[in-house]
This record gives structure tokens, sequence and C-alpha cells, in this order.
């Protein structure tokens, strides 16, 4: 009687170490796929000559972006269903964007850069 409730007992520890390697090595595995998926996208994106510089949030499922593409920076106002092109930038008006003092778009109103586009 004695040998079987610790032969339970040491049963149940068993399974539980096994459960948590399981869960474990899902996990882990989830990462590296989820970052081999990443990589395959990156690539995909950057063979195309599209490289996204900047996003800024205006509203809930509102964005500007300022995009590279070729040579050439366009910004666009991004929403939930519609995507808007905005003008196009030379490369002074993407550095002054870096020149905002915490380097987020807290500080830039959307006043700032829509009159910028207008230039």
């Amino acid at each position: 009687m004695l040998i079987s409730s610790t032969s339970n007992g040491l049963d149940s520890i068993v399974q539980l170490l096994t459960v948590l390697l399981i869960f474990i090595f899902v996990l882990v595995l989830t990462y590296y796929v989820t970052k081999f998926t990443a990589g395959l996208q990156n690539g995909k994106l950057s063979s195309a000559g599209v490289e996204i510089l900047m996003t800024f949030k205006i509203a809930p499922n509102k964005y500007i972006q300022v995009v590279k593409i070729g040579g050439k920076y366009f910004s666009y106002a991004v929403c939930k269903d519609t995507v808007t092109l905005l003008g196009e930038l030379t490369k002074d008006d993407i550095s002054e964007f870096g020149k905002a003092d915490t380097g987020t778009a807290m500080n830039i109103s959307f006043k700032d850069i829509f009159d910028k586009l207008k230039k």
C-alpha cells in the first residue's frame, strides 16, 4: 500500500515535468519559426525596393508613413480601408523629422507635417 502511493506521487511529478518540457519546447519552436517567417517577409519587401522609414500615429487606425521607393521618398496617409498619397518628400525633409527633441511622433503635430507636405 505504501509503495503504491509513493509510486503514484512520483509518476505525477514525472508527468508534470514532461508536460513542462514539452511546453517549453513548443514556445522555443514558435519563437524561431516566427523569426524565420519575419526574415522571409523582410527579404521580400527589401527586394521590392520599398522601405518604410517612419510611421506617425495620428488617430486609432490612422497613420502617416514615410516610405522610400527606389531613390525617392513619399508620404502616405494610411487608414483602415484606404491609402492616400500625400506628396513627395526630399531627403532634407526626412532629416528634419529626425531632429525632433525625443524622436517621437508626439512632438510633431499633424498640422506641421501637413504644412510641410503642401509646400
